[in-house]
């Protein structure tokens, strides 16, 4: 928590763009403190595949996760890819908080 405020990480992939700018302004009106992605790869923003930044913008989300209290996974079809598994597991290990945007089996 900072103040009052709950902050919550978005995690999931990069081609729900759409999806991930609902979400952080749904959690955000309901007063919420909400990190999120800095690129979209797989939604146009090709710099993500420059040599080494994919890697250093994997490690940076996990310490987004670390300023966190929660997070917030954008399974949009039920679709969970490796990168977004690896951060669920990451935070399991930190014991906090995950909650979806659809249902996981």
């Amino acid at each position: 928590m900072v103040g009052k405020y709950k902050v919550i990480t978005l995690c999931g992939s990069t081609r729900f763009k759409d999806a991930f700018i609902k979400e952080q302004k749904r959690l955000t009106l309901e007063g919420n403190i909400v990190i999120s992605v800095g690129l979209f790869g797989h939604s146009g923003d090709g710099e993500v595949w420059d040599e080494g930044t994919k890697e250093m913008l994997d490690d940076m989300h996990k310490r987004k996760i670390d300023m966190a209290d929660e997070i917030f996974v954008i399974n949009v079809g039920g679709y969970i890819g490796s990168s977004t598994r690896s951060e669920i597991e990451y935070t399991k290990a930190a014991g906090k908080a995950i909650h979806y945007l659809e249902p996981v089996p």
